[in-house]
């Protein structure tokens, strides 16, 4: 007899991964949620040490279908997290060899919805491919939550990843995105590893000129988030918004 395949639930996770401090997980992520991540035995990760982790905070609500110790729990390859998994190149279908079997698994990343500024669209492919249906489940986003409170153009937009790390590339980088923003009212948003917070934002008020918006928000779903928009030449007046120990998202626009 046939078996009929499982499902791929895309899980999203709370953003305080790596903070100092962590939201309460019932105010951040919506209790349906919850409780279908509960259900799941099987679970395709970033990490499988911040995976349970995560798994033992939910079960703290929820009880879950098995002990944390006893959940299967498979690792993407680190060369997909240098790399990532978003333009090919990486056949994720030997890890949905569960799916095939009956199991519903959960893809998980450490912060916000996998597959989105994370790995696991590789997963999300090869699901489709072997006829497995796809489930995003509701959760926090920190992209699209940064640009509700930008105040840029939530109609036309793009999220451009990271930014080169050196200051020449950087640089011509940010005019390009500047010149297609204020060309089109398309707004970037992009983001960069907290430790390297201060040397981005410094590059952006270097580079951007005096008229175009720009908008940071950091620390999302954390008691100490704050959101921040406004002309760069407002900006150069004023401080640093961001420290170098707390997750931000980055936009400019018009």
């Amino acid at each position: 007899m046939a078996v009929t395949p499982g499902r791929l639930y895309l899980v999203p996770a709370p953003l305080d991964f790596g903070c100092a401090t962590q939201a309460p997980l019932d105010e951040v992520m919506p209790a349906g949620t919850l409780a279908a991540a509960a259900k799941l035995t099987h679970w395709i990760c970033e990490n499988a040490k911040s995976a349970r982790a995560y798994l033992k905070r939910i079960g703290e609500t929820h009880p879950l279908a098995l002990p944390v110790r006893e959940q299967a729990i498979l690792e993407l390859p680190r060369e997909v997290h240098k790399r990532g998994d978003h333009e090919g190149g990486f056949d994720a279908a030997p890890l949905l060899a569960p799916v095939l079997q009956g199991h519903d698994v959960g893809l998980l990343s450490e912060a916000g919805m996998p597959a989105i500024a994370d790995p696991g669209s590789s997963v999300v492919r090869a699901a489709h491919d072997l006829g497995a249906a796809v489930i995003p489940l509701v959760g926090p986003v920190s992209i699209l939550l940064a640009l509700a409170a930008s105040g840029l153009n939530g109609q036309n937009f793009a999220f451009v990843g990271y930014l080169p790390q050196d200051p020449a590339p950087r640089g011509l980088r940010i005019r390009q995105l500047e010149a297609l923003s204020m060309q089109t009212g398309q707004a970037q948003l992009f983001i960069e590893t907290p430790y390297r917070n201060a040397a981005l934002w410094d590059g952006l008020l270097k580079t951007l000129q005096p008229a175009t918006r720009l908008a940071v928000a950091a620390g999302l779903t954390l008691p100490d988030a704050h959101t921040r928009s406004c002309l760069v030449k407002a900006w150069r007046q004023q401080g640093a918004p961001v420290n170098n120990d707390t997750p931000a998202v980055f936009a400019i626009g018009r």
